[in-house]
C-alpha cells in the first residue's frame, strides 16, 4: 500500500473541497434552468465541452468495468482542467464589472462543479455527498441524482477548445521561461512575439486579461526579430 498515493488522493479531496468553497464565496448557486449549451463566453464553452468529454470518458470506462480508467479520467479533469485552470480563469470575470459575463460564469461554475460531484460520487461517495448538500437546499441526495444524459457532441466546441488550448499553452511556456531565468514571481514583464497569425491575435484579444493575470504579463508587442539575449 503506497502511503504517498493515499496522501495524493487526500490532496485531491482538499482540492475539491476548496473548489466548492470558492464557488460558495462567489455565491454560485445551482440554477435548474441553466442550459450549458447556451454559454456565450469562450471560456465557459470550453469548460462545458471538457465536462461533457470527461462524462463520456468516465461512462465508457465504467461500462467496460475499467474503474481505474474512469477514476483517472475524472481525477485529471477535476484537478487539471477545473481546479488548476477554470477556477483561475474565472476570477477576473467574477470580480469584473460585466454583469452578464459574471452571471454566466457563476452559473457555469456551479454546473461544472455539480457535474464533478455527480461523476465522482460512485468513486468517492462521502465527500461528494457532503459538498452536494452544502452547496444548496437540494431536493434529493446526491446518491439519488441522475447520471448525466447530455450528448457530448452537442456541448464540445472545437473552436473554443482550440483557443483555450492556445491560451493555456502560452501561459505554460511563459511560466517555464520565467522560471528558467529566475524572474521574480510578482514581476510583470513585457511579452515580445514574432509571426503572430490572425487566430493567435484573436485568442490574445479575447483572453488577454486572463493571460496577463496568470502569466504576469505587462504588455504584448509584435516585433520582426527578437533582441539579442
Amino acid at each position: 500500500m503506497s502511503e504517498s498515493r493515499v496522501e495524493g488522493y487526500r490532496n485531491f479531496c482538499t482540492k475539491l473541497w476548496n473548489a466548492a468553497r470558492f464557488a460558495e464565496m462567489n455565491e454560485c448557486k445551482p440554477d435548474p434552468d441553466f442550459d450549458p449549451g447556451e454559454c456565450k463566453l469562450t471560456l465557459n464553452r470550453w469548460i462545458v465541452g471538457k465536462t461533457a468529454q470527461a462524462a463520456k470518458d468516465a461512462a465508457r470506462a465504467i461500462e467496460a468495468y475499467r474503474f481505474n480508467d474512469a477514476a483517472d479520467a475524472l481525477y485529471a479533469f477535476t484537478w487539471g482542467k477545473v481546479c488548476d485552470w477554470y477556477l483561475e480563469f474565472s476570477k477576473p470575470i467574477l470580480q469584473g464589472e460585466d454583469a452578464a459575463a459574471k452571471a454566466e460564469t457563476e452559473q457555469t461554475l456551479r454546473w461544472v462543479l455539480d457535474q464533478c460531484l455527480i461523476l465522482l460520487h460512485p468513486i468517492m461517495p462521502f465527500i461528494t455527498e457532503e459538498l452536494w448538500g452544502l452547496a444548496d437546499n437540494r431536493a434529493k441526495m446526491l446518491a439519488h441524482a441522475d447520471w448525466p444524459t447530455y450528448k457530448s457532441a452537442d456541448l464540445i466546441d472545437t473552436d473554443a477548445d482550440r483557443e483555450m488550448n492556445w491560451v493555456i499553452g502560452l501561459i505554460d511556456n511563459v511560466r517555464s521561461a520565467r522560471a528558467q531565468v529566475h524572474v521574480p514571481a510578482g514581476a510583470k514583464v513585457p511579452l515580445l512575439v514574432t509571426g503572430l497569425d490572425a487566430k493567435g491575435q484573436s485568442a490574445w484579444d479575447n483572453n488577454h486579461v486572463l493571460i496577463q493575470r496568470l502569466a504576469r504579463i505587462e504588455s504584448l508587442t509584435q516585433v520582426d526579430a527578437f533582441p539579442t539575449g
